[in-house]
């Protein structure tokens, strides 16, 4: 069958269940629609958490971002593996134990204050539209390349497919969809991988072939990979580190702790019938998470040598007679030239796949020494041998431009591998870019319907009317997202880091003092969310921009360029969740004590058991 028909009806056949279970499990109460009914099964709860988690950012950028980074791509897998280990322990069974619907509706509750609940709110709206910018931009490019349509046109069609199972599933429709999308996003990852893997080593499993000698040789596929980069200007894969020592160890906690609050995954755990199955749930959610995330970096690697491969002969791979890439083993061994001139690939003898992704704009050739052939290299390297040879081969710069996003979307492409596996990956990127926008949508909807109107504005709502409320909040919001995603302000690669920030700094300290503080009162706690963002958006605006708009950077008050001890903006979560804590406390301190009634509440918090069905009153 040929591609294009494939991907059609690969795509099609998903979006035609996912509508089908958003019907069958329509919501009818506020409790369904906020916390499915509370009577989810932990598996279904874990596998359904894991797709609302494993975003675009996850299936998409990740292995893209290890692919460009190597070792520095690290702190990706442990922050956001490590977050929910917290979840496990600290959070999950005693906010199901606390038994109410939302983030905000905790903390108003542990605070005893509407102002501590719309602080919240108002944290929870800035993460989430951050969050939900990249989900609907990942939507648009997905479309883009593999239904040849444009990528607004990708996005009308997404919040249309969103829309109509989110608005009219609540979070029981999006449970269930969820666990078809996970389905189909772990299949579309893990297949194309296993082919790769065995094309280039011989073993099945990704996670060991990473680690294996490429296929009739007794070359490591780490060692060859490492020899080309190098030796084309790259840093070694193996060690480059994100920044420095301290940076990268911020950067990881600020990825953990920023996981553990955010709100559209811990909303989750209000769907299950007992505190045993909120912990439970975190359990299995890691072990559907680990599926992907310790097949990423396998990803990564192999597609950075299958590009290399493709583009110059001298990596040693070529089209195997079974079809996709295979290694020439006596050319990997031998070291050749990357330099030499019949190395580089003629240009009108690129593969289709390349052709594809020049439509997009996302893979780009300039042939700046006008011999037809792609030099791919580090043209901005440091390394002086390197330097030397590509000028002794009279290369100009580097002429391939590829961004970090395609790497998985092209993965099975650059492999040669069968249209049926291109087409279930094209499936694959939308059901994690939808599922997710799905449940930061829902955290939307339940902040403005359920903390806002019925908690702030007009606490005598019927229940019907705070259903209608929540579904006209989502749609609204839904128009927002793909507002944004139209219109990005540019700072695409920015909003996931800063979202993952304001929740390091904002909601998670503000539910670890809830919880396991008697004494930090509502003052506290108000001053530390406003202080932990203040902090964030001001480090971040210093080096972004004023509201990422270019040319309003301050970036001289902060000391230069990551001036606060080498700290990068992205990591700056964790200094934020610092000032937090240290801020809630001081001012507790001089703030009227913690009433006696909340001291019970939070001791009875912390014995995580005997929890009822979560409740919205």
């Amino acid at each position: 069958m040929e591609l294009q028909t494939t991907i059609y009806l690969f795509v099609g056949l998903s979006f035609a269940l996912y509508l089908g279970i958003a019907y069958w499990a329509r919501a009818g109460s506020t409790s369904e629609f906020y916390v499915a009914g509370g009577g989810v099964h932990p598996i279904t709860n874990g596998m359904a958490t894991a797709a609302d988690w494993m975003s675009a950012a996850s299936f998409i950028s990740m292995a893209g971002l290890i692919s460009n980074m190597g070792y520095g791509g690290s702190v990706f897998l442990m922050g956001w593996t490590g977050g929910f280990v917290l979840l496990a322990m600290l959070l999950a069974p005693y906010l199901r134990k606390f038994g109410k619907f939302t983030v905000p509706e905790f903390i108003g509750d542990r605070f005893y204050s509407p102002t501590a609940r719309n602080v919240a709110v108002l944290c929870l709206l800035i993460i989430s539209l951050t969050y939900i910018i990249g989900q609907m931009t990942g939507v648009g490019v997905t479309f883009a390349r593999f239904l040849g349509v444009s990528s607004a046109q990708g996005i009308y069609i997404g919040m249309a497919i969103v829309f109509m199972y989110a608005v009219f599933g609540g979070m029981k429709g999006i449970t269930y969809t969820q666990v078809a999308q996970y389905i189909v996003l772990i299949a579309a990852y893990l297949v194309p991988a296993f082919f790769i893997s065995l094309n280039l080593t011989g073993n099945f499993l990704p996670q060991l072939g990473l680690g294996s000698d490429m296929s009739g040789t007794d070359v490591s596929l780490l060692t060859k990979l490492d020899q080309v980069v190098t030796d084309l200007g790259f840093g070694q894969y193996t060690t480059t580190s994100a920044g420095s020592t301290l940076n990268m160890f911020f950067y990881t906690v600020s990825l953990m702790i920023g996981t553990a609050g955010l709100p559209h995954v811990i909303v989750r755990f209000f769907t299950v019938p007992k505190v045993a199955d909120a912990r439970s749930t975190a359990g299995w959610a890691l072990i559907f998470i680990a599926l992907l995330y310790t097949t990423a970096p396998a990803v990564g690697a192999m597609a950075k040598l299958n590009l290399h491969g493709t583009v110059n002969s001298a990596v040693g791979l070529v089209n195997s007679a079974e079809g996709g890439i295979g290694v020439n083993a006596d050319a990997v061994k031998a070291n050749a030239d990357l330099y030499a001139t019949e190395s580089s690939l003629q240009y009108e003898q690129r593969p289709e796949w390349m052709k594809r992704w020049e439509k997009t704009g996302l893979l780009k050739w300039e042939d700046k020494n006008a011999d037809g052939r792609i030099q791919y290299y580090n043209d901005a390297t440091k390394n002086e041998v390197a330097k030397g040879k590509a000028q002794a081969a009279g290369w100009k710069g580097n002429e391939l431009t590829v961004n970090a996003d395609i790497i998985v979307l092209a993965n099975p492409e650059i492999a040669l591998l069968p249209n049926w596996v291109i087409a279930l990956v094209a499936a694959g990127g939308l059901a994690a870019a939808l599922s997710t926008a799905a449940g930061l949508l829902l955290a939307i909807s339940s902040a403005v319907s359920h903390d806002l109107i019925k908690g702030a504005i007009k606490p005598d709502i019927s229940e019907k009317g705070e259903l209608m409320a929540g579904k006209i909040a989502m749609a609204v919001a839904i128009f927002v997202a793909g507002w944004l995603g139209l219109n990005p302000p540019g700072f695409a690669a920015g909003t996931v880091a800063l979202a993952f920030g304001i929740a390091a700094s904002t909601i998670f300290p503000a539910l670890m003092m809830g919880i396991f503080s008697r004494t930090v009162t509502d003052k506290g706690a108000i001053a530390g969310m406003l202080a932990g963002l203040a902090v964030v958006l001001f480090y971040v605006f210093a080096h972004k921009g004023i509201f990422f708009i270019k040319g309003t950077d301050f970036v001289h008050m902060v000391g230069g360029v990551n001036g606060f001890f080498t700290i990068t903006p992205e990591a700056f979560g964790t200094v934020g969740a610092i000032v937090n804590f240290v801020v809630a406390y001081l001012v507790s301190k001089v703030s009227t004590p913690v009433p006696k009634h909340i001291v019970e509440l939070v001791e009875s918090v912390r014995v995580p058991k005997g929890a009822g069905t979560a409740t919205g009153h």
